[in-house]
């Protein structure tokens, strides 16, 4: 399988491959993609973001670079930088579709393409971290991203739930996934768990509570943490404003950076 990398590939200065998946729509994997690598960034790491959701490609818009234009150097495409310091970069098909509107009415096999083409194609340099925000569900776009990256032995996959039963029985399809391709599972986390009042601060259980948790301990991996629903935040995002600036006064920074460094904490055990 080696002999089909090539000589110095794209992904040769990326120490840790994370992936971000979720058997179900709007449990908040580009959220939680997009704050996990700003907590990352917070710890002094370098991070990149690969957006393969292909139909609905948010991350540009949240780190407010939708408008960006990507860029060919001699070793492929050049990922746009959100940040002076080039702390943080991302590669997205929102970055080439021509309107912002386009809707991507492909057939798999040119899903496929353009996955593999990510993986090998875009120039990161040297990262502490890439994190791969993927479409909801187990189709081909997973196998192709997890085939596409197995050659760079990938860390290991975070799995995003809400509390409910109903998302919690989607997530625990995504387990089977994994285990069938052979990817570890780092954790599990539980995204939207109960809404912090702008107002007094405390933190009510709209959805139930408790659902990932539960799941961790029943599929035998490590429960991650809440990440609480912050309006704060979510308006910041729709508004435009800046997120990176204001994520770390949102409550869901606290939840965020405890994640993050137990991700931390776990590449440095595996690395000693």
């Amino acid at each position: 399988l080696l002999s089909f990398l090539p000589e110095r590939s794209n992904l040769a200065g990326v120490r840790h491959i994370l992936l971000v998946l979720s058997g179900k729509g709007g449990v908040g994997k580009s959220t939680i993609s997009t704050e996990l690598a700003l907590a990352l960034r917070h710890s002094g790491k370098k991070v990149g973001i690969l957006d393969v959701d292909l139909c609905g490609p948010s991350i540009p818009r949240m780190f407010r670079v939708q408008d960006s234009a990507v860029h060919q150097c001699d070793s492929g495409w050049v990922p746009v930088f959100v940040d002076q310091d080039k702390s943080i970069s991302l590669m997205s098909i929102g970055f080439l579709l021509e309107k912002p509107d386009d809707a991507v009415v492909w057939r798999g096999p040119k899903k496929n393409a353009l996955i593999k083409q990510f993986v090998a194609d875009v120039a990161w340099g040297d990262l502490d971290f890439l994190i791969v925000d993927t479409p909801p569900g187990t189709s081909d776009e997973h196998i192709s991203t997890v085939e596409a990256l197995r050659p760079y032995k990938p860390l290991g996959a975070i799995l995003v739930t809400t509390p409910q039963a109903v998302a919690v029985g989607d997530v625990r399809r995504e387990l089977t996934f994994c285990k069938k391709t052979g990817l570890r599972v780092l954790g599990i986390v539980e995204n939207m768990s109960g809404f912090v009042c702008p107002h007094c601060s405390e933190c009510t259980n709209i959805f139930s509570k408790g659902g990932g948790e539960e799941l961790a301990k029943y599929a035998g991996v490590p429960f991650l943490g809440c990440v609480p629903l912050d309006p704060q935040l979510s308006q910041s995002l729709e508004e435009g404003r800046d997120f990176i600036q204001e994520f770390p006064k949102s409550s869901a920074f606290p939840a965020l950076a405890q994640i993050a460094q137990q991700i931390l904490d776990g590449t440095s055990q595996r690395s000693s």
